[in-house]
């Protein structure tokens, strides 16, 4: 029985100790975003109306506004895009180069060629295309095809 005793003091010891640390860690925690946002706040409000676009932002995403670069997708920003980004590969002739365009058979595109366009596809419009999907786009029509139904893109 003393033993037990001797146990559930020491646990009881231990317990007090691990919250106390605990408790520490979070106060430490909480009280260094809540400076930060202060200090942001505060400089935010400091800087005057002519302050470059990069200072306002980096204040304002410290806020949790966010800023995007483009305008909403469309079936002719992705057409278009998808034709930019083709017509600028060293590969491709422009003067060949439509949206009915098959890479190998019009474009003279091997599939290692294929596959670097679909990396430029990816780089262009920020998200990966899987393999299985890749075998399959063989036009850049579609291509824009299914980056519209990627994008949720509709006529």
């Amino acid at each position: 029985m003393a033993s037990l005793v001797r146990h559930a003091r020491g646990f009881r010891s231990l317990s007090k100790s691990f919250n106390a640390s605990v408790a520490r860690d979070v106060a430490s925690r909480a009280t260094g975003v809540a400076l930060y946002r202060f200090h942001s706040t505060i400089n935010c409000q400091k800087r005057p109306k002519s302050a470059s676009l990069f200072s306002e932002s980096q204040n304002n995403a410290s806020l949790g506004v966010r800023f995007y670069s483009h305008d909403p997708l469309s079936m002719t920003t992705i057409r278009d895009r998808v034709l930019l980004v083709l017509k600028l590969y060293d590969k491709v002739d422009p003067e060949k180069l439509t949206l009915e365009s098959h890479f190998m058979n019009d474009l003279g595109l091997d599939s290692l060629d294929q596959v670097e366009v679909v990396m430029a596809m990816e780089d262009e419009f920020g998200f990966e295309i899987p393999d299985r999907d890749a075998e399959k786009l063989m036009r850049p029509a579609d291509i824009v095809q299914y980056i519209a139904d990627k994008e949720d893109v509709t006529q």
